[in-house]
């Protein structure tokens, strides 16, 4: 996504020069959404990005690993053969962290391409009983699609709760119930000792069958290709991004999962591995590519972050970044279907979790961006619109 837009993004601002799309799937660059929902179930065939690339003028190289880049050569080194630029925008997202001594054991899926979806989709359809292993959000996208198609399904987790790395405890405790909602079994303070052929070993000695083993314990960004390069890189692997997007490398650009960025509306770096994020990073990209050749002043990128998930028959929807908030509020009641968690610093809206609440995600969104002041009383009230509870 970060790529294509970024490519996309460079035309329709009218960069009149050879864009070249390098990347390591042979597939036509798709939508990752899709993955864990209708194309796992076989509801659709692939999610296949609506581009007319050859009608922009852009360049497809698939099928081409990218192996290193020389920035005193200005080259980029590919399975292919070194490839000359005078512009680099490094786009290689997030991959899969696998789960140690699961490698090669028959049975076990990761979930981050279409080649893994359509790996999976098989798997569905016979009703095998499965075993997901993180109970994040694309596990819990997985077990939702899994008891959709039928099949038995077992979360494991090794923290108290689900989403324990995302969400706060009495914000993700709601959630907890979702999973029993829906036929699911969700075992907590759950480690996986071993996985063999056909069954999850737990480190307490239970033994859970598994027809199929789904790991789904995050990502990290997939930098590794990148060593000794010089392009600096940070704790997480991730490229270490200005507020332009421009790495330490000269005409090095890098957006999306694999990129951090200083964002001046939360007072700290951000690595944000949405959907969103690799959607409206390539536009400030492209502006600036232009914008060094011409002279203008740099745009900044400092986004309100947002991201959705559906999971268990609800839509969870978020925006901003909660960390630094000093004030917590619910709107709703947390065990009906619909409700909303509002986090605030001095009194303004930092971020908001919204369930089955898609106004307040709208409203809350545009009140964060402009960093207008609320009135904790009036938001409290589920039935008053965001926007009407202003301080």
């Amino acid at each position: 996504m970060a790529g294509v837009q970024t490519a996309v993004a460079l035309r329709e601002q009218g960069f009149t020069g050879t864009v070249s799309l390098i990347g390591a799937e042979p597939h036509q660059p798709y939508d990752r959404p899709p993955l864990s929902k209708a194309v796992l179930l076989g509801k659709a065939e692939g999610s296949a990005l609506d581009v007319d690339f050859e009608g922009l003028g852009i360049g497809l190289r698939l099928g081409s690993e990218a192996l290193g880049v020389r920035v005193a050569d200005r080259e980029l080194d590919t399975e292919a053969g070194p490839v000359p630029y005078d512009v680099l925008v490094l786009a290689t997202g997030a991959e899969p962290i696998r789960l140690p001594g699961a490698e090669g054991v028959p049975g076990v899926h990761l979930l981050r391409t279409l080649d893994d979806a359509e790996r999976l989709r098989p798997v569905l359809a016979r009703q095998h009983d499965v075993v997901v292993v993180g109970a994040g959000w694309i596990g819990a996208e997985f077990a939702t699609a899994a008891r959709e198609a039928g099949c038995a399904v077992t979360v494991v987790e090794a923290a108290e709760r689900p989403l324990a790395g995302a969400l706060p405890a009495e914000v993700a405790a709601p959630m907890t119930a979702w999973y029993a909602d829906s036929g699911t079994v969700l075992r907590t303070h759950a480690r996986v000792e071993r996985v063999e052929p056909g069954a999850v070993v737990l480190d307490d000695g239970s033994r859970l069958p598994a027809g199929a083993v789904v790991v789904g314990i995050g990502a990290r960004p997939a930098t590794a290709w990148l060593a000794g390069s010089g392009i600096a890189l940070g704790a997480d692997g991730e490229v270490v991004a200005d507020a332009h997007l421009r790495t330490s490398a000269p005409d090095v650009y890098a957006v999306g999962d694999c990129a951090s960025f200083p964002s001046a509306r939360y007072g700290e770096r951000l690595l944000v591995h949405h959907w969103d994020n690799a959607l409206q990073g390539p536009r400030t990209v492209a502006a600036n590519i232009l914008g060094e050749a011409t002279g203008e002043p740099l745009a900044v990128y400092d986004p309100v972050p947002y991201f959705w998930s559906e999971q268990f028959g609800r839509f969870v929807q978020y925006a901003g970044h909660h960390t630094g908030a000093d004030t917590t509020l619910w709107r709703g009641d947390p065990s009906g279907p619909a409700w909303t968690v509002c986090w605030l610093r001095d009194d303004r809206l930092v971020a908001l979790l919204a369930v089955g609440r898609p106004r307040d995600l709208a409203q809350g969104r545009r009140l964060i961006e402009a960093g207008t002041p609320m009135d904790p009383r009036l938001l409290q009230d589920p039935a008053r619109p965001l926007k009407a509870a202003t301080a």
